[in-house]
């Protein structure tokens, strides 16, 4: 199987944001942060403590969205330039190889520790920090069960 793709900006975005809130870690940093700003308005509508605490956790959480929600994004868009490239895939059944007007490469399916679904990508990973966004926008729905049927059968689902 294979198809070509080029990737959608508004898109990549999104799916980077999923990327991040996925991530163990910083699912549990934001429940703290949303804990310590419930907290501190209780306290504060109570006069238990004074107004600064109470801003300090509205500031932090609203950077912890900033920063998720557009910084991360923007940042990791802006320096790949794997991005603004168009592709074709193509899955063997001991390998994928991904090719474009720079060249190709090819990995093992063992090469991938996981994959997840979101609404406009599959998540490729090599590991943790490492993967690779495969857009579901170029292919029609007969592709995205056969490309989920295919990973499935490769690579564990997280």
């Amino acid at each position: 199987m294979q198809f070509s793709f080029s990737y959608n900006k508004k898109k990549v975005l999104q799916g980077l944001r999923y990327h991040f809130i996925t991530r163990q870690e910083i699912r549990v940093l934001v429940i703290l942060v949303n804990i310590f700003a419930i907290l501190s308005a209780v306290l504060f509508y109570t006069k238990k403590i004074r107004p600064e605490p109470f801003l300090l956790s509205s500031v932090l959480w609203l950077f912890l969205m900033v920063s998720f929600w557009y910084l991360l994004p923007y940042t990791i868009y802006r320096r790949s330039s794997t991005f603004k490239e168009s592709f074709t895939i193509f899955f063997f059944e001991k390998q994928v190889r991904l090719k474009s007007a720079r060249g190709f490469v090819d990995w093992n399916w063992n090469d991938f520790s996981y994959f997840f679904e979101s609404p406009q990508f599959f998540h490729l990973y090599f590991s943790s920090r490492s993967f690779f966004l495969l857009p579901k926008e170029n292919s029609d729905t007969i592709t995205v069960q056969d490309l989920r049927t295919i990973l499935s059968n490769h690579i564990k689902r997280k």
